[in-house]
């Protein structure tokens, strides 16, 4: 695959198996060896760069990212965030300053991921560098470095214009050359964000013979708001997903601030989170709980169905050869709906389960309630008899208790490395009696109570 894009600057023309990632082409043939391996899999952020597109600036995990996913788009490793001679960036003179490198394996990452935020304009210092681990320095000295740079100018070599490149044959630029591509060729793999995909290439060590790129197909990544719903196209990044759901759905949007960090967010999509069809995707109880619809496409043949019909069993979804989600609209307005990621560390993990809950009350009556859960079955699941057990019936402690019961008719979890079966069964209980809770203006947050 021919692939053009900018390096620290310069224009780079090359010719890339489709899986070789950015990091082995970075250390391997260009010998920039600033950028890390740790992790592989996008947890640690020792491999971040800064990557700009027609969207802006933003981090991302180079160790999962691969080349031809960088068509017409800039590229900023540490070694192009220095001046062309030698001037430091204000971030790089900030982390001097404030004693924030040590063995300074972690740094490169830290440095891209702080330069990127300090060309934005970010401040939430804290979410920029929940996706960069650091094992000795501790995070004060690197938190006041950031701080401390925030008002510096931005240096004129930051500014990156990413070269106009000419259609790629991998990467469709529109839904129908998409939609007919994919008809035609099912047993082709459709790269997004990577997020996933690039794990069973750094991880499984797969070959992936057919491959084809969604980054350049703006038909799906629009997101369109109206009165009453949200339509996210499938290749909308979790980052903008996130922009879109603080101004409608906060506990939602705060279930996404803590889905993986700010470099996977600016990969992931939500077409991907829900058509790999995880057991543990967080989105998929959310737009369940909001009864969102889910939109496909084969060929010229579009349908749509109700998000919680897409999931059938583990590993199958109501998905045809060679069909492809194209997006997936829910309500704008959900006032009683809650979500909870219960996990092993509370940022940027993998659910050990994820409750949701969608639950009306009118005259102290439960008039109508969704309930979803994932982590509990082999699919993202509602919890019907849940949901039963509490239409109809006063919103009250003892209705809370009877119906709690019903999770085990619900679901049997399966016990793994995150959490047991029976862990899961009584954490799913404890979440609706949470809800109830947080209902009645009780503080059923752990990060809103103090001493």
């Amino acid at each position: 695959m021919e692939v053009t894009f900018l390096l620290n600057g310069e224009t780079i023309c090359v010719s890339a198996q489709p899986t070789m990632t950015l990091l082995d082409w970075l250390r391997s043939d260009r010998g920039l060896c600033g950028t890390k391996e740790g992790c592989n899999e996008g947890d640690c952020g020792a491999c971040t760069v800064m990557v700009t597109d027609d969207s802006g600036a933003k981090s991302l995990n180079a160790c999962i990212l691969f080349l031809p996913q960088l068509h017409g788009k800039a590229v900023r490793t540490v070694e192009g965030i220095a001046g062309p001679d030698g001037a430091l960036h204000p971030v790089q003179q900030a982390m001097i300053d404030h004693h924030g490198s040590q063995c300074g394996f972690c740094t490169p990452g830290f440095i891209a991921a702080m330069a990127t935020a300090h060309l934005t304009g970010r401040t939430d210092h804290d979410d920029v560098l929940a996706g960069n681990l650091c094992r000795c320095t501790g995070y004060a000295p690197i938190i006041r470095a950031s701080k401390a740079a925030e008002t510096a100018p931005v240096p004129a070599w930051m500014q990156d214009n990413p070269p106009k490149v000419d259609a790629a044959p991998y990467a469709p630029e529109t839904l129908e050359e998409l939609a007919a591509y994919y008809a035609e060729n099912p047993d082709a793999t459709l790269v997004a964000g990577a997020t996933d995909v690039g794990l069973w290439v750094t991880k499984q060590l797969r070959d992936l013979e057919k491959v084809v790129f969604l980054h350049r197909c703006a038909d799906l990544r629009q997101i369109n708001v109206t009165d009453d719903t949200i339509h996210f196209g499938a290749a909308a990044t979790m980052s903008d997903v996130l922009d879109v759901l603080r101004d409608h759905h906060q506990s939602y949007a705060e279930l996404v601030r803590r889905y993986g960090s700010d470099q996977v967010r600016n990969a992931a999509t939500i077409g991907g989170n829900i058509a790999n069809g995880s057991p543990i995707g967080d989105n998929p109880p959310a737009l369940i709980a909001l009864g969102a619809v889910l939109h496909l496409r084969h060929g010229e043949t579009t349908r749509e169905l109700p998000i919680e019909d897409f999931f059938l069993t583990y590993g199958k979804q109501d998905r045809k050869p060679g069909e492809l989600v194209t997006g997936v609209t829910l309500p704008c307005h959900a006032p009683d709906l809650r979500c909870y990621k219960i996990s092993k560390r509370f940022d940027q993990d993998i659910s050990a389960l994820c409750g949701c809950f969608n639950i009306a009350v009118a005259d102290g009556v439960v008039t109508s309630a969704r309930i979803a859960c994932g982590g509990m079955a082999g699919v993202p699941k509602r919890a019907a008899a849940v949901e039963a057990a509490l239409i109809g019936q006063p919103w009250t402690q003892e209705t809370i208790t009877k119906a709690a019961r019903a999770f085990g008719d619900d679901f049997t979890p399966l016990s793994d490395m995150r959490a047991s079966a029976d862990y899961r069964l009584e954490v799913a209980q404890n979440l609706l009696l949470r809800y109830f809770a947080q209902s009645t203006g009780q503080a059923a947050n752990v990060l809103e109570v103090s001493a």
